[in-house]
């Protein structure tokens, strides 16, 4: 998940209103199946974390076959809307399997109070470095925990981050803890608009981190950032970047219809992995593709069509065909993180998928089980691509 504590109360409801029907739509979709990668050797593990009242942190492994020991990296995730119980646990494939074709373990872990972790989300209130350093504790927690573990290689360890994750990552580098090389700030944040000052709130967190940190770190930020734009996040890096934090920044423009969702975007691969292929580089840290580990290499997605224009994404009353079931359905996926995609057929059947590898084909493979391969797409990630016949 990639979003974060912005006052969207509309979105909210959405999100209320979505799980409500989670249950009775359940056979629609994918949504609350939990689901595990054998061909990425995927697993959950529930790991204590370090404070005075210990909580299990529900923890996803991608692990190399054979016994390592591997250079690993820890990949944090988001904050979403709502209770943040019910938010899904995080499994980001694309880079998953970015990092192990080149050797690399991957570990996820949910912080307290996100997912099946224990205990409750630590909000800090208005003090967003509080906040970030809270959260990095429980991922300190797991980092220790990943160490001790001789498939792990405790000298090679890459920390990253997408949204509030990416705030974690950056207050986790504070600690300059042992083997880490570097720090990997996808979009990092917290947005608080019931807080006053709460950007520069934010940019004097980054400053308290960077005056801390001794390892260098990668920022990417996009113009059209819906939580932070550049009045936001270019005072966050200077301010990190002139109290000794080193930092490269970069600003890749506009991304889509929100500059946010890059890291889980498929077209936004092509941004990131060549700057961070590059990083990793400099940190004399495994970059190549390895032949051994070809097999988790991205396999070839199916071909969507372009947008068509049919209606814009939020225009829920477009929907042709489905019923008040199917528009509800739509009002879910639409809370969604990409990558993502909606299908529908003439027979008023429809299906969304996310996440994970190739959603759009898993929608349509879940449609067309009762439409009888009648199923097209809808849309794509922040696209409609449908066309009328």
């Amino acid at each position: 998940m990639m979003l974060q504590s912005k006052d969207l109360s509309a979105r909210a409801g959405i999100v209320r209103t979505a799980l409500a029907f989670c249950f009775v739509l359940c056979s629609f979709s994918a949504w609350g199946q939990e689901t595990l990668d054998a061909t990425l050797n995927e697993t959950i593990v529930r790991i204590k974390n370090n404070r005075t009242f210990p909580v299990e942190l529900e923890t996803t492994l991608f692990k190399p076959d054979g016994a390592g020991p591997f250079p690993v990296v820890f990949i944090n995730h988001g904050k979403s809307p709502g209770d943040t119980r019910f938010q899904a646990r995080y499994r980001p494939l694309v880079a998953v399997r970015f990092f192990m074709q080149r050797g690399y373990a991957v570990v996820v872990p949910m912080r307290q109070g996100f997912s099946k972790s224990g205990g409750n989300y630590i909000s800090g209130g208005c003090n967003v470095e509080s906040n970030g350093r809270a959260q990095a504790e429980d991922l300190k927690a797991v980092v220790d925990h990943v160490v001790a573990q001789p498939w792990a290689e405790r000298g090679q360890l890459l920390i990253l981050g997408q949204s509030h994750g990416g705030w974690t990552t950056l207050a986790f580098g504070a600690l300059n803890y042992p083997g880490v090389k570097g720090l990997v700030n996808f979009a990092g944040g917290l947005r608080q608009e019931q807080c006053s000052a709460w950007e520069r709130g934010l940019a004097s967190g980054a400053a308290a981190y960077g005056q801390e940190t001794r390892v260098p770190s990668l920022w990417f930020y996009g113009d059209n950032d819906s939580f932070f734009s550049p009045s936001t996040f270019r005072p966050m890096h200077e301010r990190y970047s002139a109290a000794g934090g080193a930092a490269r920044l970069v600003a890749f423009g506009q991304f889509g219809s929100d500059a946010h969702s890059l890291f889980a975007a498929i077209k936004g691969a092509a941004i990131w992995q060549p700057e961070l292929l590059k990083f990793m580089q400099s940190l004399d840290m495994p970059y190549q593709p390895q032949a051994q580990y070809a097999n988790f290499a991205e396999r070839p997605w199916m071909q969507v069509p372009p947008p068509s224009n049919f209606a814009l994404l939020n225009e829920v009353e477009k929907l042709p065909f489905v019923k008040d079931s199917g528009r509800k359905g739509y009002e879910t996926f639409l809370t969604k993180d990409q990558p993502r995609a909606f299908a529908i057929a003439p027979t008023g059947s429809w299906a969304w998928a996310e996440g994970g590898t190739d959603p759009a084909k898993r929608a349509l493979d879940t449609c067309n089980r009762n439409a009888k391969g009648a199923c097209r797409l809808y849309a794509v990630d922040d696209s409609i691509v449908w066309i009328a016949d």
